[in-house]
């Protein structure tokens, strides 16, 4: 009787072991799971993403990201359409021509950003002005609402570093760069000048693949929060930001008080009227017909009400 009952708490013994050890499986398993891909751009719209995952912000939700940051938006959105990436930074104009041509991409947030135009220190200020830029992105939309006045020759170099380079040759009056990429070409003695947006919101945006956002939720809804604790950070004081932005993008220490730095939003989406109009004026100066429906670019299901 003592030996069967020795035997009984042996064996209770083991199983709750087993039970705990099968329990601490299923969790990292669970944390395993819990992977993201995204690809960003060099410029302050990553800042929150750099932050957050330098802090912990992500892992602390159990989430695994890999961030990779792209020069050139081409290569980005082939990583992203080969599957090499769950999610980008990329903007509202690249958007609606991704979705229309049928890749499955959502806005999940828009970003925010700081785009100037970087001038060649011997441009005389003529009416006709040699621009550089990428063609479906944000740089040829901000390019044309605050160039109105010019007679704009447009020439389409997607590698930003190569359009810093031709500005600097001569080559180039003046380019469309974000910051703070930017502010390392004012260090190098081009000008600055900061493209104003009076928008409500940003043109750039972060999307993910139709896929991962029906399979990915917990990750998605564990990025946008740790995002918006890192916008909080910044908010209260962009010091962290700044130093961030220098290190993960290598660029020149001494930049660090010259970044323009904006007041970052909590995660939200663009509303239909700016879509919209980004629809409206894909039509005029791209000659795109662009016949999408709100729901079609928008989840808005990661974003506080």
């Amino acid at each position: 009787m003592y030996i069967k009952k020795i035997s009984s708490l042996i064996m209770a013994g083991i199983l709750m072991v087993s039970a705990v050890g099968c329990s601490e499986a299923k969790g990292t398993e669970d944390r395993e799971s819990m992977t993201l891909k995204v690809g960003v751009m060099p410029a302050v719209d990553s800042a929150p993403i750099f932050l957050a995952e330098e802090k912990g912000y992500f892992s602390d939700l159990g989430l695994d990201i890999e961030v990779q940051v792209y020069t050139n938006a081409m290569n980005r959105q082939s990583a992203l359409q080969s599957g090499e990436l769950d999610g980008a930074m990329t903007d509202v104009i690249a958007l609606v021509n991704n979705v229309e041509n049928g890749f499955d991409i959502k806005v999940t947030t828009s970003t925010d950003g700081a785009f100037p135009f970087l001038v060649n220190p011997n441009y005389a200020d003529s009416k006709e002005v040699k621009v550089g830029m990428m063609e479906i992105s944000v740089s040829n939309y901000l390019a044309d609402k605050s160039l109105k006045d010019y007679e704009v020759e447009k020439v389409y170099i997607n590698e930003i570093p190569a359009r810093m380079e031709m500005v600097g040759a001569g080559s180039l009056d003046m380019a469309v760069i974000p910051e703070p990429v930017a502010s390392n070409g004012e260090l190098n003695g081009l000008k600055k000048i900061m493209i104003e947006n009076n928008e409500e919101f940003s043109p750039d945006v972060m999307v993910f693949t139709g896929s991962t956002i029906k399979n990915k939720s917990k990750e998605l809804k564990a990025f946008h929060e740790a995002y918006n604790k890192a916008v909080e950070d910044i908010n209260e004081d962009d010091q962290e930001a700044r130093e961030i932005l220098i290190s993960k993008l290598e660029l020149k220490a001494e930049i660090k008080d010259k970044i323009l730095i904006p007041e970052y939003n909590q995660a939200r989406v663009p509303d239909k009227a700016y879509l919209e109009g980004i629809m409206k004026w894909n039509k005029e100066v791209l000659g795109k017909e662009i016949n999408l429906k709100y729901e079609d670019l928008v989840d808005g299901s990661f974003v506080n009400d």
